[in-house]
């Protein structure tokens, strides 16, 4: 796991984002490429000692290709400038509860825990569960080993009203305005390359775990 190789790596890669560069520096991008495998290996050894749900998964199955899909963007750079992988119960999959990990250069490296942009069916069953246990949400936001982690939900995508059903003035109104319930924790390049990081990153989702647990309940 070399975490400042890399960063090096996708740091080139961002200042030489086309395919001649990437093409003359593949064995570059394959010694990086399999650093990561090892991070996502070890990170998946670790989470299924508190996540039992994730036991069986391949890790490489759980890393996101390194590739863009352009056809529909104005940005047609070819190539991500990060390495990520999804973690859950169905593999790399983000329509389920689960874990994000993303290691990218610039000190923009971060974790996230929770549910990404669900399908309404799914996001109408999280509404309900916060409409009748947000209390219990409440109590996991002041868990003092999930508020050393995480603040709140990531709430760039979020409605302007209270959705249709629920009163404006409803105590977890912000809450039910989501349309992800995410929490994520960033760290910084020097965070990034600390002999602890991989045991600060684990502890940090372990810590998130029951916010998993809450969304999966609500959808069961």
């Amino acid at each position: 796991m070399d975490f400042p190789l890399m960063l090096k790596f996708l740091k080139d890669l961002a200042k030489n984002n086309d395919r001649e560069w990437f093409e003359k520096n593949k064995p570059k991008y394959l010694e990086a490429k399999e650093s990561f495998e090892e991070v996502v290996g070890h990170l998946l050894g670790e989470m299924v000692k508190f996540d039992d749900s994730l036991g069986g998964l391949d890790p490489k199955k759980l890393i996101f290709r390194i590739y863009r899909d352009v056809r529909f963007s104005k940005d047609k750079r070819p190539y991500k400038n990060n390495f990520g992988a999804g973690i859950s119960a169905e593999g790399k999959g983000l329509g389920m509860p689960g874990y994000y990990f993303q290691l990218q250069p610039g000190n923009q490296s971060f974790i996230a825990t929770g549910l990404f942009q669900p399908q309404p069916e799914i996001l109408a069953k999280v509404r309900q569960e916060i409409d009748y246990n947000g209390d219990k949400l409440k109590k996991i936001f002041s868990e003092k080993k999930f508020k050393s982690n995480f603040s709140k939900f990531w709430d760039e995508d979020t409605l302007k009203k209270a959705p249709k059903g629920y009163a404006p003035d409803h105590p977890y109104a912000d809450w039910l305005k989501l349309k992800s319930f995410i929490v994520t924790h960033e760290y910084t390049d020097s965070e990034v390359t600390d002999k602890k990081f991989m045991k600060n990153v684990v502890d940090a989702l372990k810590s998130a775990k029951p916010l998993n647990d809450f969304l999966k309940e609500a959808l069961h």
